[in-house]
């Protein structure tokens, strides 16, 4: 059944509401099947006929074995129901479909499920000033210390100094990759990404091997979003790809705050844009703290 899942992860470019429910409502099996043969609708064929008569399902899980990961799909007890339920419905504001991954690939010990349960997305511009990376590096070692698993997509600037930062406090690291789990990007983070994988979690929906496009890394910021309880936007300038993540998290329901900057510089003028849109303002770790409440809110 994990070939037939390997398969379908790979067969259409990025999140597809019409494979999901495919494969909700007649089985990965069957499903894989009937995409292989073209017995499918013509939404359907038009997202997997590139790729529908090749199946690299046996080398894509021969490559996860090899980096000691695992495929979560909605049957396993991993599986992060209730943070994913929300992702059902038409493309959002974002462009990419509301719809929960088909399947996960992920490295680490830490669960998938149990993450989601209290995590906090610090996201930011990859172009980020010692102002940015030191406020992230503040509000991530402050979440982990309280218990809050952290999650950014392994990015440069903002993103790696979260990571760094909740690894140095002995936190919960979760990197969530545009890519495959074994494709290290960018390549200057791959010590870090090892890092991340030992102690923490890398995950992606996107079978191994493959490479980080535009729209993959605007699906990245659904699934930050939707594995996270809130989401931080620390520094981002007005076209920041943070966000994208952003949106994403408002349109989840999910609490949205950022991190004011110097009035002049640019690197912050996304932050302020969404403070004046009514986000929450979030000058430390206590302030997303506060957000959470002592229980939550969760997403899974």
């Amino acid at each position: 059944m994990l070939r037939a899942w390997a398969y379908l992860s790979r067969v259409s470019d990025g999140p597809c509401s019409e494979l999901v429910e495919l494969a909700r409502r007649v089985g990965p099996v069957e499903a894989a099947e009937r995409v292989r043969k073209g017995e499918i609708t013509e939404g359907l064929a038009a997202a997997t006929d590139a790729r529908r008569h090749t199946d690299h399902a046996a080398e894509d899980l021969a490559a996860l074995e090899r980096c000691g990961g695992r495929l979560i799909v909605r049957d396993d007890d991993e599986w992060p129901s209730q943070a994913f339920a929300v992702l059902d419905g038409e493309p959002g504001e974002t462009g990419v479909q509301w719809v929960p991954p088909l399947a996960l690939w992920a490295i680490g010990p830490a669960r998938v499920d149990e993450i989601t349960r209290r995590a906090v997305a610090v996201v930011g511009t990859r172009a980020a000033t010692s102002y940015g990376e030191h406020l992230a590096a503040d509000m991530a070692g402050g979440l982990t210390g309280a218990g809050v698993a952290v999650v950014a997509g392994g990015a440069y600037g903002i993103d790696g100094a979260a990571h760094r930062a909740a690894l140095a406090a002995d936190g919960t690291a979760v990197a969530v990759l545009a890519g495959g789990v074994d494709v290290a990007y960018p390549a200057g983070h791959a010590a870090l990404l090892n890092r991340i994988g030992d102690r923490g979690l890398l995950v992606t929906e996107f079978a191994p091997g493959v490479r980080p496009t535009r729209y993959r890394f605007a699906a990245r910021g659904r699934l930050v979003a939707a594995l996270s309880s809130a989401t931080v936007v620390v520094e981002a300038g007005a076209r920041s790809g943070a966000l994208n993540t952003a949106c994403w998290a408002r349109q989840l329901g999910r609490p949205v705050a950022a991190v004011p900057g110097p009035v002049t510089s640019a690197a912050s003028a996304g932050c302020h844009a969404l403070l004046r849109d009514g986000v929450l303002l979030a000058a430390g770790p206590r302030d997303v703290l506060d957000l959470l409440g002592p229980g939550g809110p969760t997403s899974g």
